[in-house]
């Protein structure tokens, strides 16, 4: 790591370790900060789209069903930022049991593990748990369980140093503090998330980077990061439920992404980066907002169709799960409403003869049904860019 490169001690200086590699040594969280003109229009308009958002996230009926797509949605992107290559429509058929190759395989259980993670971390909040070093480190194992990376220690923090970009600590572009020094920043930080001296959306653009910065796993850190901001945001009642994923913006600008977190930790301005992280909050809360609405007008006019042609109750409940979870099979169907096999097909075949399903594998037993309306108004239309993570990148990260 180049020591000249880190122009400010204003976010922590680089110092060499006693074990003779060069490392940064945050400084702690700022619990005050000067906005910019510039910040404080972004941070405006970015708060009254999080409270749009979560107003209409108030209004809808049966929210929980709606829960679902959001969780597929950021898992999938956010993972996609570290490497993997799953699409919403894969991780659904690996829900379904039918996954095409061993990669896509695992390329999906890591993103269902987003997922489990996610769903513990809510669970636990709302339960009255705190953001906690130790509730990140309980998602954190549930994020690497029996995937790989599950020898980087799942659920434990690093006791050895990391570094990012480069093959070595010697040429790395940035490497975290070692371990000693990584808990003292974890403790500033686990208290910053209990403070409520800066506005919401900069605290999260604060402890999102600051999180980085210390880097405390051995993998994951950037998922378990960025499951921070839509954990914060319904624990401060912000939204009613994880309806904002900011990875689809984070994902389309990679590139700058990593950018603003390294150009932060040299120069010490946080505005940039805070700017970025607002122009993405506002984005894709507007985003979220048009998606749930859209969600919502078609549940409603499909739901009063099927009343209207006199369908049997359990035609009506799949209806509603297909929002959910839009690619299903007979024993799912089963489960989820709680029918028999009889009366699952039975109403698999209702809306198969409506067009709501579609049978997608052309076999005759263990078939697997696609409603293809609703995966297009729930993920239809998300901006990003499909592409491998590019190994040069500079926040590839190696360990010792």
């Amino acid at each position: 790591m180049r020591p000249d490169a880190f122009t400010s001690r204003e976010r922590g200086e680089v110092r060499k370790t006693p074990t003779g590699y060069w490392a940064f040594f945050p400084a702690e969280v700022p619990r005050r900060l000067p906005l910019s003109d510039e910040v404080v229009k972004l941070l405006d308009e970015a708060t009254g789209a999080v409270h749009r958002l979560g107003g209409v996230g108030r209004l809808i009926p049966n929210p929980h069903l709606l829960i679902g797509p959001h969780l597929r949605l950021e898992a999938v992107l956010s993972s996609r930022i570290e490497g993997t290559k799953t699409d919403v429509g894969q991780l659904l058929l690996f829900e379904a049991g039918q996954v095409p190759s061993r990669d896509a395989a695992d390329d999906a259980a890591e993103v269902n593990n987003y997922i489990v993670a996610m769903e513990h971390g809510l669970a636990r909040v709302r339960g009255g748990f705190p953001v906690s070093i130790r509730l990140l480190r309980e998602m954190h194992e549930r994020l690497l369980q029996d995937v790989r990376g599950q020898h980087r220690r799942p659920g434990e923090l690093r006791s050895s140093p990391v570094w990012i970009g480069g093959s070595t600590l010697d040429d790395a572009v940035f490497v975290p503090p070692p371990p000693g020094e990584m808990q003292a920043a974890l403790g500033d930080l686990e208290r910053f998330l209990h403070e409520r001296d800066l506005p919401l959306l900069v605290q999260l653009a604060v402890a999102h980077f600051q999180f980085e910065v210390i880097h405390p796993f051995l993998d994951g850190n950037g998922r378990i990061g960025r499951l921070l901001i839509p954990l914060m945001l319904v624990l401060r009642e912000a939204l009613p439920q994880p309806l904002l994923y900011l990875s689809a913006y984070l994902e389309q600008h990679r590139s700058e992404y990593y950018d603003h977190l390294l150009t932060t930790s040299q120069r010490g301005d946080l505005m940039p980066w805070i700017a970025f992280f607002l122009r993405g909050a506002r984005r894709q809360a507007r985003d979220s907002e048009e998606r749930t609405v859209r969600l919502v007008e078609l549940q409603h006019q499909l739901r009063n169709d099927l009343l209207d042609e006199g369908r049997p109750n359990s035609v009506i409940r799949l209806a509603e799960q297909l929002f959910s979870v839009p690619v299903v099979t007979a024993a799912r169907v089963e489960t989820m409403i709680g029918v028999t096999r009889p009366t699952a097909h039975a109403a698999i075949d209702a809306l198969v003869e409506r067009g709501n399903l579609v049978e997608v594998t052309g076999r005759e037993r263990r078939r697997i049904y696609e409603a293809p309306a609703i995966f297009e108004a729930v993920y239809g239309s998300v901006d990003v860019e499909e592409s491998a993570i590019d190994p040069q990148l500079p926040f590839h990260v190696g360990t010792s």
